[in-house]
């Protein structure tokens, strides 16, 4: 790579090159990374210094629109890809003083689960794993104003991780090396629909890294309306791997079950479930329906189902919490702001480029070119 490019702040390999061709003191570059990815400084003072901050890129994607609730401690970024789609990273800031962040792996997701504004985009493109770290910086920054840090890392943004296997792995890398951001992989959770050999994979590597399992129901034809890579990774295999994850490396696996009227939410789905989860290593968080407009047919179960299905599971012994959402005001469901924001996006490219410039014939100019 040729030392006159910007390096990124992540790329250790490139930073050892910029060290040698810039004569670079160690310590100049280690207190750089410490200031942006420790302290989280914003860049301009971070760089201010810095002998060589012209060759340095602290930032992989643009701040596009920033949405702070009214109701609580949510705040939604939305960020912009160097190919120009948006996605987005969720600050929650809980009632408890912890923060946790949301980031996103992918634009858009294929999983296409029923509930899911996301998987309603259909897939766009996998994140690099600098767009992955990015959303870490710029949320740390956020909190670092606020005189607060990021404790929690979750991956339950847009996209299905598992999905984008590589950058996701080369991001947990980095989130947990010392030289770089150096966060705990016991506050990091990777969320999933089910992938379910890629899970004993990111186990194998990662083992202190936490892994949820979006479940919602334990009886398959349900499962696979809600989600339809169940039919690929079936719940038989998903329950062996389980007890797998249990046994080899001592996991306890997080469920996560959407609470939905008339679907999942009844009596005889809390007894099939406590079935399903019997002696395995598991915390069940019991979560709310956000409605999404591509799924009207969904409803939320109210909150005294939500209730009496969580006590029918902690009476079973199992270890259960009924989650409440935020940031209800600044977009119901993951994805759903960004659908709307790379629709107008779109719209407005499409615009552009089918508009007759001058000497070139406007009738028929562009045909062919599917802008979605």
């Amino acid at each position: 790579m040729p030392v006159n490019l910007p390096t990124s702040i992540y790329d250790l390999a490139g930073f050892d090159q910029l060290q040698r061709a810039r004569q670079l003191d160690p310590r100049c570059v280690r207190r750089l990374r410490n200031d942006l990815l420790k302290r989280f400084i914003v860049e301009e003072v971070a760089l201010a210094d810095f002998p060589a901050g012209d060759c340095v890129a602290p930032h992989g994607m643009q701040l596009f629109k920033r949405f702070d609730s009214k109701m609580d401690g949510a705040t939604k970024l939305l960020l912009r890809t160097s190919g120009g789609m948006l996605i987005e990273s969720v600050i929650l800031r809980l009632a408890t003083g912890r923060t946790t962040l949301c980031v996103s792996s992918q634009v858009g997701c294929a999983a296409a689960c029923d509930f899911c504004a996301t998987g309603k985009m259909g897939m766009a493109r996998n994140l690099s794993a600098y767009d992955i770290l990015d959303q870490v910086l710029r949320a740390g920054q956020v909190l670092a104003a606020e005189q607060r840090s990021i404790r929690n890392i979750v991956f339950m943004g847009m996209g299905e991780p598992f999905h984008n296997e590589k950058n996701l792995h080369d991001a947990l890398e980095a989130l947990i090396n010392p030289k770089l951001f150096h966060h705990s992989p016991k506050k990091i959770l990777v969320s999933t629909v089910g992938v379910a050999d890629a899970m004993l994979r990111c186990a194998e590597r990662f083992p202190a890294v936490n892994l949820a399992l979006s479940l919602h129901s334990v009886r398959q034809d349900v499962r696979e309306r809600l989600i339809p890579l169940a039919r690929k990774y079936p719940l038989d295999q998903l329950r062996s791997t389980i007890v797998e994850l249990n046994s080899r490396f001592g996991i306890r696996i997080m469920i996560e079950y959407l609470m939905l009227a008339g679907v999942n939410g009844s009596p005889e789905d809390a007894g099939e479930l406590i079935a399903w989860l019997n002696g395995l290593s598991v915390h069940v968080n019991l979560i709310p329906f956000n409605a999404i407009d591509d799924a009207p047919h969904l409803v939320g179960s109210d909150r005294p189902a939500r209730e009496a299905f969580a006590a029918a599971l902690k009476a079973a012994g199992i270890k259960t919490t009924t989650r409440h959402s935020l940031g209800n005001d600044i977009a119901a469901a993951c994805g759903q702001l960004v659908r709307h924001e790379n629709r107008e996006l779109a719209s407005v490219a499409k615009a552009a480029l089918l508009a007759p410039s001058p000497g070139t014939p406007g009738e028929g100019w562009g045909e062919g070119l599917q802008v979605k």
